[in-house]
């Protein structure tokens, strides 16, 4: 087991893995089998985390958890929901959600992430689990109102910061690993979330062969897997923690989208 990070380093990114105390670059990134080792890069204390993933899309699941279609009047699904967040929706630990003057009401939905780490088109389920990476943790931010108003969830999902992951990937994993994790979503302190990913409808490794028969999955893509019972509103001036046992937490404070100038 192992932790991918990605930390600003001159102004630009860089590839890295903690070890103890110290984060060793990986110059050519984490998705070679036995990525190559650099320099230590710096201490992980010292070193600004940004976001552990760069995807080409991101991919995610719709009422995955029974609690969570239930506290919306939903049916669960016969097969995975599927929606997409833009790349640019993606930050890191500790950057701030930004909310959109366009909504009243913005939610928080604590998730686990699903790293993909190989390249993958129509993967069986007993196969997809060798082209993962890792696992995250990930707020899948959402403009309630505009979900609703809308009846399709791009608008809703899609704004700028709405897709915190991190602190980093925990890499070298098997599928059992994400069988029984507790998933919690805390504002200011607050427990909002608790739930485990043995409650999910589908698992995170049918989830990557499901999407694998709709689409090409790239090195670096991003799986959201479902949220638990529990999502609630956020305003400015909190701070949202979403922790998953085993992996770690991230934590992001929320303020007003600012204003763009004229």
């Amino acid at each position: 087991m192992k932790k991918i990070v990605r930390v600003g380093i001159s102004g630009r990114p860089e590839w890295g893995v903690v070890e103890g105390d110290e984060i060793v670059h990986l110059p050519e990134g984490p998705f070679d089998v036995d990525p190559r080792r650099g320099n230590v890069l710096g201490n992980l204390g010292d070193l600004s985390l940004l976001a552990p993933v760069a995807p080409s899309k991101v991919i995610c699941v719709g009422r995955n958890y029974v609690a969570h279609a239930a506290e919306h009047g939903a049916e669960v699904p016969s097969k995975p929901l599927l929606f997409s967040k833009p790349p640019s929706a993606v930050i890191g630990p500790g950057a701030a959600i930004e909310l959109p003057g366009e909504s009243d009401r913005v939610e928080h939905e604590g998730e686990l992430a699903v790293v993909v780490g190989a390249r993958c088109r129509r993967v069986s389920a007993a196969d997809a689990w060798s082209a993962v990476l890792g696992v995250s943790c990930a707020n899948d931010v959402t403009a309630r109102d505009l979900q609703r108003r809308d009846k399709q969830w791009t608008r809703a999902k899609g704004f700028d910061t709405f897709c915190p992951v991190g602190p980093w990937v925990v890499a070298g994993i098997d599928a059992g690993f994400v069988a029984d994790l507790g998933v919690r979503c805390t504002v200011n302190g607050e427990l909002r979330q608790r739930g485990r990913t043995s409650e999910m409808v589908f698992s995170p490794a049918f989830l990557v062969s499901y999407i694998s028969q709709v689409m090409t999955l790239e090195p670096g893509d991003v799986i959201l897997t479902g949220t638990p019972a529990g999502v609630g509103p956020l305003n400015p001036g909190d701070t949202v923690t979403v922790e998953i046992e085993g992996v770690g937490s991230i934590t992001n404070p929320v303020v007003d989208e600012p204003c763009s100038s004229p």
